[in-house]
């Protein structure tokens, strides 16, 4: 169903399809953090349950797609949603069941194809690779993966900052409307590019020396689908996204042993 029509004092509606992160940093938990911070409702449809904290993921729990299908549906049909925002989908069966869900939302859709955590654990199986490739991407709005995933899903590895538009290239193969390509592996200066084949979009932001960037990725995805739900244009609403997650990085914290998140609410300290 389409969402009603924003009402003075009701923020715009955002839904999150992803893992739970029981440390706090990343995944739902970022998503929901994210969206409030910028001034949205955010919803949620818990896809798999991880064990995680500051050292890693010592484990991950699909839930079965009927839970995932009645989360989404519970939701979407009755209170509706401005954008929707994916993250860690864990399975094939998983990956088909949203996607199918999301061609029939008449929203904007921020795909985050997660594939490794931060600390290089698996989130993704790999017979769900392809499935995100052929099913997941065509309904994204916006695909967002960093080289990690661009090589994962497209086989393409990025050395520099002009190999980010052969990863762009690639990605939109698959079908979705834009793809922003997250360098921040690269040296230098955080540069990411937002292209949709024809016009691009060089997102610029000085690189903090701060180790503790736990759920960067969930954060940026999050916040450009906040943004979109407000209605603002892509290349707009993935400024602001960046904006924001250059200054959640930045004031990112120490938290356990190991590494800590970025801090959504940055803005609000």
């Amino acid at each position: 169903m389409d969402a009603p029509n924003p009402r003075p004092g009701r923020p715009p509606l955002v839904l999150t399809v992803a893992g739970s992160d029981s440390g706090g940093g990343a995944g739902i938990q970022a998503d929901l953090k994210t969206m409030l911070a910028l001034g949205t409702h955010g919803m949620s449809v818990i896809a798999a349950v991880t064990a995680q904290n500051s050292l890693g993921v010592q484990g991950y729990w699909e839930l079965p797609a009927e839970a995932v299908r009645a989360q989404y549906r519970s939701v979407v049909d009755d209170i509706g949603v401005q954008a929707v925002k994916t993250g860690m989908l864990a399975s094939s069966e998983l990956v088909e069941t949203v996607a199918e869900l999301l061609s029939a939302t008449p929203a904007p859709v921020v795909v985050d194809p997660v594939g490794v955590s931060k600390h290089g654990d698996a989130l993704l199986a790999a017979e769900a690779v392809d499935a995100v490739r052929t099913k997941l991407l065509p309904v994204a709005t916006v695909a967002t993966p960093n080289l990690d995933e661009v090589a994962q899903l497209t086989g393409v590895h990025v050395r520099d900052e002009e190999g980010l538009r052969g990863a762009a290239d690639a990605v939109l193969s698959y079908g979705p409307r834009w793809a922003l390509i997250k360098g921040g592996h690269l040296p230098g200066e955080a540069v990411d590019l937002l292209t949709d084949g024809t016009e691009e979009h060089w997102l610029r932001a000085p690189r903090h020396d701060n180790r503790h960037t736990h759920g960067t990725g969930c954060t940026l995805a999050s916040a450009l689908a906040s943004y979109l739900a407000k209605g603002l244009p892509v290349p707009e609403a993935a400024r602001a996204a960046k904006e924001y997650t250059t200054g959640a990085i930045a004031a990112g914290f120490p938290l356990g042993s190991g590494l800590g998140p970025v801090d959504h609410g940055w803005r609000l300290r």
